[in-house]
């Protein structure tokens, strides 16, 4: 097993009247069922193409060339997107870079996800855009910032490196389809992939919107691929889909919303590689269950920071919300803090001990708290972080949100209320003078 899912503390003999009966889960997990038989269906029939992806390696060979031109010929790469088109990129990048420089070599990512301008003046003068790369990610093409990006970027290249310089060094992803993105990189020659008009951008982690930024980073695009794999099959294969680790996610947390009015679902990874994941999954979930009165709050917290920041709160504060915490098994890791230094006796706890063993006690330390005070807690246990574990875990969040999004009886694929800013934003722009 990729990790472990443990739901004991979800339920009311252990948190209390915030936790679960069993008839409250079995009430939703029976639910699950029917949703899961679509998924197989939809699967077998190629109608659901994200799915398809976990079990394709094909396309990745033709991705290994543009990664490897940009893995070598760069020193910087700016990845130009925003939402879907950024998030999980910057999920996988994490595994590469956590924030010190990328750790097997090549370039630096940079995913510029907004469109302060004080961020592109800094981004501008401090690059060398000799040696830098873009990558231009927009499913539809018309994303106003991310073609904002890209002009105010192109503007800069070309003063320093004319007009051929473009061709040279960027790449746009974007659908085949007529669209403002592709009319542009078509003509300054800029080379073009197509991105899946059937994969939503925050589906799109699997396919080359997530991994090619990936390989440049120098990971296994295809172990990301294989736990996705490995968790999709878990789950479809399984003989009672209904006992499938993403099928008992999503009916406890639609439980929770329906039978205890718990409206906000806490990810909390304890590992730093994970807090861009949990901003992908911010995403996902909001943006696929959040229409029609219906869905609850994703709630993005990191251990051990947020323990100082947030836990006052979700203790003593509203009993509205259920947490998943991920732990990873990080005892007697890293560095030993030394007793040479340690002579104080308020600190004899830390003698002799490791880094890993002060996160491991307070990963325990927090899950245990949040218990004793009545508040329902999933664990996902991590035996270790690779490329096959992440693309497990996307598997599973993405299967969680689909099937909670059939018990909610919402379209998870659509996102009507967005486009109403998006409108308004084109208009406002259109009236200044």
């Amino acid at each position: 097993m990729l990790f472990q899912q443990v739901i004991q503390d979800c339920f009311q003999t252990h948190v209390g009247d915030a936790g679960l009966s069993d008839h409250d889960l079995g009430e939703y997990r029976e639910q699950t069922g029917p949703i899961i038989d679509g998924l197989i269906a939809q699967q077998a029939s190629g109608k659901l193409p994200l799915l398809s992806l976990a079990g394709h390696t094909d396309d990745l060979a033709q991705m290994e060339p543009v990664a490897a031109r940009f893995r070598e010929k760069f020193s910087d790469v700016v990845v130009l997107g925003t939402g879907g088109s950024s998030l999980g990129g910057q999920a996988l990048y994490a595994l590469a870079d956590s924030g010190f420089g990328p750790r097997m070599g090549g370039p630096k990512l940079h995913f510029i996800d907004n469109v302060d301008p004080d961020t592109f003046e800094l981004l501008i003068n401090q690059l060398d855009l000799k040696q830098t790369g873009f990558i231009v990610i927009s499913k539809s093409g018309a994303t106003s910032e991310t073609v904002a990006q890209f002009v105010v970027c192109l503007e800069a290249l070309m003063a320093k490196r004319g007009r051929d310089s473009a061709a040279r060094q960027a790449l746009v992803i974007t659908e085949p389809a007529s669209n403002p993105l592709r009319s542009l990189a078509d003509r300054l020659n800029i080379p073009v992939l197509d991105h899946d008009p059937n994969i939503g951008g925050r589906f799109s982690v699997l396919s080359l919107v997530g991994l090619i930024p990936a390989m440049i980073a120098g990971l296994d695009a295809r172990a990301v691929r294989e736990g996705a794999r490995e968790v999709l099959e878990e789950t479809l294969n399984a003989s009672d889909p209904r006992e499938s680790p993403p099928a008992i996610g999503a009916a406890i947390k639609v439980a929770m919303l329906k039978k205890k009015n718990i409206s906000n679902t806490v990810l909390m990874p304890y590992v730093d590689r994970l807090a861009p994941f949990a901003l992908w999954f911010r995403q996902l979930w909001a943006e696929s269950l959040g229409k029609g009165g219906s869905g609850s709050t994703p709630i993005r917290a990191l251990g051990t920071r947020d323990q100082h920041s947030q836990m006052q709160l979700y203790l003593d504060g509203p009993k509205d919300k259920m947490f998943t915490l991920m732990f990873m098994d990080v005892a007697k890791h890293g560095r030993l803090i030394s007793t040479a230094l340690v002579k104080e006796a308020e600190l004899s706890y830390l003698q002799g001990r490791y880094m890993g063993d002060l996160l491991d006690a307070e990963q325990r330390a927090t899950a245990e708290t949040l218990v004793k005070n009545g508040c329902p807690v999933r664990l996902f246990l991590l035996p270790k972080l690779d490329e096959q574990v992440i693309g497990g875990l996307f598997m599973h969040f993405m299967l969680e949100t689909i099937i909670a999004a059939g018990l909610l009886g919402v379209n998870a694929f659509d996102q009507p209320a967005v486009e109403q800013g998006k409108d308004l934003t084109r208009q406002f722009l259109s009236e200044m003078d």
